[in-house]
């Protein structure tokens, strides 16, 4: 599905992140990669990448910092000379953004997750520009933000500007022959989203209510809509939010609701 392609990958913690998963299918899919980390939390990827059943390299990527971004753009166009797709699996909100204290979060914080979650995508998608071939695909990683959902507060708001952003870089981009996607993930047991408070809670939602049932641990079928729309068999397809999640958000009333009516009306 991947042969020959040039991949950056952002995101990968440890085995358990969702990007990690993709790097592996993307690998035995025929890709070559090159993952990213920054400042202490890059020794935590360069462990997982030892995992991988190639050991790619890390280079040094904080989105928010400029040169950095133009550092790895170098980098990558001397050693490939081109960049054929670009997971975007990075977000963050500080620990006041979350919880519940929506209405007290202070500006900073806001801001921090707006850059970090959002912000970033136009970033990175910008700074590598000039090195995408015709056909090349940029895809991010969401959560689903039509709604408002409990504890996730400005990260939720974040993710509603990271629809937006997709959408407007597939704009700008389409014309370069870019696409640019997301794929809207169900909640999984990664090392970040255990650092959100309440996240077993939302994801209880998930167990009760997707209708093709919805496994936490398995980041599988989410990496696989990842490399699909890397892959040359998505050539139609931008500007989309691809949700992975069982089913869950097109649901209206909860299944639990629903079979209780069932049962009192039997």
């Amino acid at each position: 599905m991947l042969t020959d392609k040039k991949l950056l990958i952002t995101g990968v913690i440890s085995r358990d992140s969702i990007a990690w998963e993709a790097a592996r299918r993307a690998q035995e899919a025929g890709a070559e990669i090159v993952l990213t980390g920054f400042g202490r939390a890059r020794r935590l990827t360069e462990r997982a990448a030892k995992t991988l059943p190639e050991i790619p390299d890390v280079l040094e990527l904080d989105v928010n910092k400029p040169d950095d971004l133009q550092a790895v753009a170098g980098e990558l166009r001397e050693r490939w000379g081109r960049v054929d797709g670009v997971l975007h699996a990075i977000a963050h909100a500080p620990e006041d953004a979350l919880g519940g204290q929506f209405l007290t979060t202070p500006p900073q914080s806001a801001i921090t997750a707006f850059e970090t979650s959002a912000f970033s995508l136009k970033a990175l998608a910008a700074a590598l520009a000039d090195l995408y071939p015709d056909g090349a695909s940029v895809v991010g990683m969401d959560f689903d933000a039509s709604v408002a959902w409990p504890v996730y507060d400005w990260m939720g708001v974040a993710k509603a500007a990271l629809e937006a952003t997709s959408r407007y870089l597939a704009r700008d981009l389409g014309p370069r022959g870019v696409r640019v996607n997301l794929v809207a993930a169900g909640p999984l047991g990664t090392l970040a989203a255990q650092g959100i408070p309440g996240f077993d809670d939302l994801a209880e939602m998930w167990r009760r209510q997707a209708p093709i049932g919805w496994d936490g641990e398995d980041a599988g079928p989410v990496a696989d809509a990842i490399l699909f729309l890397l892959s040359d068999m998505a050539r139609g397809i931008t500007g989309e939010i691809v949700h992975v999640d069982g089913g869950f958000h097109a649901m209206g009333t909860p299944l639990v609701v629903e079979h209780a009516l069932a049962d009192a009306t039997a």
